[in-house]
């Protein structure tokens, strides 16, 4: 059968194994709880809601898939997709290769989804997996940026920067997950492109570094990363806005 009439098939791969990713108290921002769901339970939720995505991988600690089994069996998830738990990485880009390495052979595209951002709507998701379907290699949600952003050289915590540059803003994207690709695209940029240090934290970063070209659709100010406390309370409010309003 040829690429052209090979039937589409979309996973979605959600790195939660990062150091430190424990259950219980003291629990990482990928377990923390939002609207007394775990962030993670959102997140899987998040992807496996979307027609398009038939099988979520979420990649937990080496030492807790186990329990991370266990907290995903906890919670009521769309019957529709399977979820399969592997053990990941030392590091974000050897957790998200495990994932890949965990697909069936008939996946054609693959999402690689953030956690921390548990409360992406579906319209997003799809708007991603239509575009990777119809034939872009790599794709990620993005939104225009508020700020101004100042290029400086850094100094040490609390010092003064100087300015370098100012990029033109109208130019600029803030880029969101989950970030869209072909699966053999991906699959040799992480073959090709070497862990380095703390690994990649960007997937389409990767890809680009093939000489691929990376295209952006619209993000959506819900698909923010909870990283701060500030951003716990902005999600604890969207949450509550949607269940008011039966939206979620």
């Amino acid at each position: 059968m040829s690429d052209e009439t090979r039937p589409h098939r979309t996973a979605a791969v959600i790195p939660a194994a990062g150091r430190g990713v424990r259950l219980g108290p003291g629990a990482p921002k990928a377990l923390r709880a939002l609207g007394g769901t775990p962030m993670l339970i959102h997140a899987v939720r998040a992807m496996a809601r979307s027609r398009a995505v038939s099988l979520v991988v979420v990649v937990a600690p080496a030492d807790g898939a186990a329990a991370v089994r266990l907290l995903l069996d906890e919670h009521p998830l769309p019957d529709r997709a399977e979820v399969l738990v592997v053990p990941g990485g030392e590091t974000r880009q050897e957790s998200v290769r495990a994932g890949l390495q965990a697909l069936p052979a008939d996946v054609t595209s693959v999402l690689i989804h953030d956690a921390a951002r548990p409360l992406v709507p579906v319209d997003t998701v799809d708007s991603v997996v239509e575009a990777v379907r119809g034939g872009a290699p790599a794709v990620v949600p993005a939104l225009p940026l508020a700020d101004t952003v100042k290029e400086v050289e850094p100094g040490g915590p609390g010092e003064p920067e100087p300015v370098v540059a100012t990029p033109d803003r109208a130019r600029l994207r803030a880029v969101q997950t989950p970030q869209g690709f072909d699966v053999a695209t991906l699959l040799r940029a992480h073959a090709e492109i070497p862990v380095d240090g703390e690994g990649a934290t960007d997937d389409a970063g990767m890809v680009e570094r093939l000489g691929v070209t990376v295209v952006v659709v619209p993000g959506h100010e819900e698909a923010f990363k909870v990283t701060r406390p500030l951003d716990l309370v902005l999600a604890e409010a969207v949450l509550a806005r949607r269940r008011a309003t039966d939206a979620y």
